[in-house]
């Protein structure tokens, strides 16, 4: 029980246990589902079994308003989840116990000071969110997503990858990567972040001005990005995105930022890109 209080991963025993007990039938839905998953060979398909298994004995998770998790809807979770970390060790996602998962998407209340110092309080609305220290916060109509790069799981468990290390910086911790230096990973995330910046605002300046920028007329011309514009956020959301693209429609954000595909690469130690073609 303690070892669940603090956030530890599963011991091996009961990891085992949760792996027998996912029906063949059920791993082979789920896959199905995700085609980014079905493209995995036998060898990741198994690894990637291994992994969910890990989360499912580790992490509780937890409907909210009502919802009724099914077991078919964990592992669906788990394993979108465990993709980043099919190769990587599991610890990554130790320090926190709980995911909570709402019908659809919820709203969260947020405060913000402005240059004048002023705090301006309001309702946003989200599809996910990863607290420090705390749970993982999934919409579960969004969860079943993917539809071009979009994917609510990877982005949150991508932010839970970048929290393990401290602040929420776009920077993992690297210290089992003696193949790329912080300093080289800092250059390419800030140089590659400028790109996609510029690339935003060229696509933005060229809407017509009877366009409304939030609508659906306006997808036609942010379609134009490598990834969703959401990635212009911060280096913490350029991260995310990027690792959500980079695992479910690698090719576009490959060939705009090639350099940042390849950290990316080398970090999470899989090349989506190849795999999927």
């Amino acid at each position: 029980m303690l070892r669940w209080l603090k956030g530890r991963g599963a011991r091996p025993s009961a990891v085992a246990e949760m792996q027998a007990r996912i029906s063949p039938e059920l791993w082979r839905q789920v896959l199905r589902a995700h085609p980014f998953l079905a493209a995995l060979d036998d060898q990741e398909g198994a690894q990637l079994l291994a992994r969910s298994a890990w989360l499912l004995a580790s992490k509780s998770i937890n409907g909210a308003q009502g919802l009724d998790v099914t077991d078919a809807m964990r592992l669906s979770i788990a394993a979108q989840a465990s993709l980043p970390i099919l190769n990587l060790t599991p610890s990554l996602y130790e320090g926190w116990n709980e995911i909570i998962v709402y019908p659809a998407g919820f709203r969260i209340p947020r405060s913000r000071q402005d240059a004048d110092g002023v705090v301006h309080e309001y309702i946003e609305d989200a599809a996910g969110e990863a607290w420090d220290g705390g749970p993982v916060i999934l919409s579960w109509e969004d969860a079943q997503l993917s539809d071009g790069g979009f994917n609510v799981v990877i982005h949150e468990f991508a932010h839970k990858l970048d929290l393990q290390a401290g602040d929420a910086d776009g920077m993992p911790s690297l210290a089992a990567h003696p193949d790329i230096a912080p300093r080289a990973w800092r250059r390419v995330l800030e140089d590659s972040l400028e790109r996609f910046i510029a690339a935003l605002d060229t696509v933005e300046a060229a809407i017509p001005p009877d366009v409304d920028p939030e609508s659906e007329e306006a997808d036609a011309w942010y379609g134009q990005l490598p990834m969703d514009p959401y990635a212009a956020t911060d280096e913490a959301e350029f991260f995310a995105v990027s690792s959500e693209h980079f695992f479910v429609d690698p090719w576009p954000m490959r060939d705009a930022l090639p350099e940042w595909y390849a950290m990316l690469r080398a970090y999470y130690r899989q090349d989506p890109a190849e795999r999927l073609a």
